[in-house]
């Protein structure tokens, strides 16, 4: 099913269904062969992919004949095919009913739970069709999408494989194979599989959709974009296939041939965000950022909740316009109207992230005061204080309570462990420094550049993470041997490559994470989500696994004797009485692979006992180690080795592509 709004088509649908429901409630007699011919002429709107006027034929049949079983399971393929899970799942289950000893039916109400996420469900009808036919290739296929769904990409391929034996030439089976093992890396076996499709299947314009898609996701541009033109070529109204060209064009950096057809799809339909999106990625590229723009916000004006569109579209106002832009301001209220709206319902930490974009496109917005009262909700007076004191001394818009804040909280604090203890704010910063790069060939198939958009969206709201920072260094790099080079070359500590699988609903993101020393292996983080704000979630999901699975790091700012301050607090969930080990600075070195630090035993001067929590900083009691004392400030301050038994927690989400699932479900 094509990712445009056909509004009309829908629009004559549900009227039909209205019209032909309140018939098929209303019939007293049987027409058996009107049911039969309209039944047929439906099967040929199939055989046609024109879903709309098969399920209208459809009903026509089940509207002479409420019992005619075959047009109830078609109708059900027609509402899956349309992505009405819900009304597909009904006529399933209504097929089902009509032809118990059949088990297409019940193989297809097993694909439609899997459609709708309904996993536990599908599971029992795939094993018991399996028990009763071993070999029934349309359970086979529902039980390989299954493994997918449940991230068991391995799986699904073994059972692909397996079904290879008995189904040598099967053109859905060959295309399968080659897209799970494109989705894990076999670009090898990928590309066999799909030339064995070709082969055994030429001219199949299905074979060669699918064949352009698989070579852009090994690379080979120039001939996904020949065989994207020989389907479009064949099957001009195969939509899908339109959108792959036009996505292939602006991968090729063919920017202008971009337009045209992006141009050519909003002819057809303004209302198709998609092509509104992909356009104005293409204008950004050609260094026309106000039209881009322009673009974006046409997007958001269809659907408000395109998160693609407002990402791009805010990454080009913070790079192309100065903060005082009327237009910034325009776009940031979206976020603080939001933030309100979460603060009243007591939802905090979403409000936090939408005050925090908004302020990072609007800085001087008068929100800033609605931003820091929440921080004085969760307990911070003195980042309160400071965003207060930004508030007098920066954007000109003190007024009676700004000023009266100010007063009565620096008298508050002036007893505090950070007022007894100052340190220059210079001195508190985050210790581990990564790169974040997309790299050529990562973009989805749902939304161009997808990988870059990520990447500066990660870059962004990385800015509040007091763990690690992300370096401000061009993101897009041709190859990982490109991206090593650069994190080398600025001395980042690991370098992040992103890569980004979709569909219509859901996301995932997987980071890989690399030594820059090295160019070794660090860690992988994986993360999944579904529904609305599934970026916004995702991003902020991962930057929080990379943060937790990078090392406590801290510098010991003071030492007066016995006690020492180092740079972390409350805001790094700095627990009392929590002991750290105390090593001589520049002594300590990132570990060759994984993420770790590695010192020698001599290293270690002493330990660091946390006994005075602040929001940013915190005191505790220094103790030597040996007979001398070498402790000094600026010595680094690590967690200790976990005793015996002891495991930090690493759990990572189960990796699933959203992507290869929809390119299956689509599959026919």
């Amino acid at each position: 099913m094509s990712r445009n709004t056909r509004f009309l088509q829908q629009i004559s649908l549900l009227l039909t269904v209205f019209c032909i429901t309140a018939a098929l409630s209303a019939q007293t007699t049987l027409d058996a062969p009107a049911a039969e011919s309209s039944y047929n002429k439906g099967l040929n709107f199939a055989a046609e992919e024109d879903w709309y006027g098969a399920a209208e034929a459809f009903l026509e049949a089940l509207k002479y004949n409420g019992a005619h079983a075959g047009a109830a399971y078609s109708l059900a393929e027609c509402y899956y095919e349309l992505a009405e899970y819900d009304e597909a799942l009904n006529w399933a289950l209504k097929a089902k009913s009509l032809s118990r000893l059949s088990t297409d039916a019940a193989n297809l109400e097993a694909f439609i739970l899997i459609a709708m996420g309904r996993l536990d469900a599908a599971e029992p009808i795939i094993a018991g069709v399996l028990k009763q036919e071993p070999y029934n290739r349309k359970a086979l296929f529902a039980a390989a999408e299954l493994d997918v769904a449940n991230g068991r990409t391995g799986e699904a391929v073994r059972r692909y494989r397996e079904a290879a034996r008995l189904y040598p030439q099967d053109r859905r089976l060959l295309i399968s194979l080659a897209l799970v093992t494109g989705s894990l890396g076999d670009s090898a076996a990928s590309m066999d599989y799909i030339k064995r499709a070709q082969k055994a299947h030429p001219g199949d314009y299905r074979v060669s959709y699918y064949a352009s898609y698989l070579k852009a996701r090994a690379g080979q541009i120039r001939e996904a974009i020949e065989d994207a033109e020989n389907v479009v070529n064949q099957k001009p109204n195969f939509q899908e296939a339109r959108d792959l060209l036009a996505s292939l064009r602006y991968q090729n950096g063919d920017y202008n041939e971009t337009i045209l057809l992006t141009d050519a799809a909003i002819s057809e339909n303004r209302n198709n965000s998609g092509a509104w999106f992909l356009r104005g990625m293409a204008l950004t590229r050609l260094d026309r950022g106000d039209e881009g723009r322009r673009s974006f916000a046409v997007a958001l004006g269809i659907d408000s909740g395109d998160e693609w569109s407002r990402a791009a579209l805010e990454e080009s106002l913070l790079r192309e316009t100065g903060v005082e832009s009327p237009e910034r301001a325009r776009w940031a209220a979206w976020h603080f109207s939001r933030a309100s709206q979460y603060k009243q319902r007591k939802l905090y930490e979403d409000a936090l992230f939408e005050y925090r974009r908004g302020l990072r496109i609007n800085p001087y917005a008068e929100q800033r005061a609605d931003y820091a009262e929440i921080l004085l909700l969760q307990g911070y007076k003195q980042k309160y204080l400071d965003e207060m004191l930004f508030i007098q001394n920066e954007t000109g818009k003190a007024n009676k309570a700004v000023n009266d804040a100010v007063e009565t909280y620096t008298a508050l604090l002036r007893t505090s462990f950070a007022a007894q203890n100052p340190v220059d704010a210079s001195e508190i910063k985050p210790h581990w420094n990564a790169a974040v790069f997309s790299v050529a060939g990562q973009s989805s198939f749902y939304h161009a550049d997808a990988a870059y958009i990520v990447s500066t969206y990660i870059k962004d709201i990385s800015v509040h993470n007091r763990n690690f920072s992300v370096m401000d260094v061009p993101i897009k790099r041709e190859s990982f041997s490109a991206a090593f080079r650069a994190a080398r070359e600025i001395k980042a500590d690991y370098f992040i490559v992103l890569s980004v699988a979709e569909n219509e609903r859901d996301i995932s993101i997987n980071a890989e994470m690399y030594v820059s020393r090295t160019g070794s292996k660090a860690a992988s983080f994986n993360v999944f989500r579904a529904g609305a704000d599934r970026l916004r979630g995702a991003s902020k999901t991962l930057v929080d696994q990379i943060s937790a699975a990078l090392p406590f790091r801290a510098v010991l700012l003071r030492r007066d004797a016995g006690k020492g301050v180092i740079d972390k607090g409350r805001f790094d969930k700095i627990a009392e009485n929590a002991v750290f080990n105390v090593v001589k600075a520049g002594k300590a070195e990132i570990s060759n692979e994984g993420v770790g630090i590695k010192y020698l035993p001599q290293d270690v001067t002493g330990t660091f006992t946390v006994k005075n929590i602040d929001e940013l900083i915190s005191g505790g009691d220094l103790e030597r180690s040996g007979f001398f004392d070498s402790i000094a400030a600026g010595d680094e301050i690590f967690e200790q080795a976990p005793k015996e038994g002891e495991t930090k927690n690493t759990a990572v989400e189960t990796v699933k592509d959203p992507e290869l699932r929809s390119l299956l479900r689509s599959l026919r």
